[in-house]
């Protein structure tokens, strides 16, 4: 019982680690990732497709996409979606393939996605929390269930705090990596 509760928590912690580092790619730092098209859709032929599924996206040079459609007739929907994104990117469109240069970002755009990084990482850590308290309140009702003995239960509840310490510790890490990322000219 108790092997399964910890590893149950350790794998949910692990997941909100990658969740973080997913939410991360997404935010542009300066340098062309495509990763930054993950959540653009467009129409085609009437149906809402993900970019991946219309088009490939290459990085030519350090801060351009290239955008090529499999079928140009989808190029100006494409382009439609990407203004239409929060991006704040402008595709250049030369009838063919899409270019979006990343424009080098300011001292105070730094910053701003350096706060945004600390956010994403405080979501994070509330993910983490509630793992916590979940694999807790799991144990709690097993030690009142008499499913496991007093001994047992302090020492799983001991495993689980150090588990919480541990994933806490690895999204600061993570965070830490995109900040010097971001802040790093």
């Amino acid at each position: 019982m108790a092997n399964s509760i910890i590893d149950n928590t350790k794998d949910k912690m692990a997941k909100a680690g990658d969740v973080l580092r997913r939410n991360l790619g997404n935010i542009r730092a300066g340098v062309a990732n495509p990763s930054i098209l993950r959540n653009i859709t467009a129409e085609y032929y009437g149906a809402d497709t993900p970019l991946n599924q219309l088009a490939s996206v290459t990085v030519p040079e350090a801060r351009v996409l290239l955008i090529t459609p499999f079928d140009k007739s989808a190029l100006k929907n494409i382009e439609q979606a990407i203004f239409a994104s929060d991006l704040g990117l402008t595709p250049a469109n030369d009838g063919t393939v899409i270019r979006l240069v990343i424009p080098a970002l300011t001292e105070e755009t730094r910053k701003t996605l350096a706060k945004e990084v600390k956010g994403e990482a405080e979501q994070a850590k509330v993910a983490i929390r509630n793992v916590r308290r979940d694999a807790m309140d799991e144990t709690k009702k097993a030690l009142k269930n008499g499913e496991m003995s007093e001994d047992e239960a302090h020492k799983l509840e001991n495993d689980i705090q150090k588990a919480t310490d541990q994933a806490v510790k690895d999204l600061d890490a993570i965070a830490a990596e995109k900040e010097n990322e971001l802040l790093t000219i």
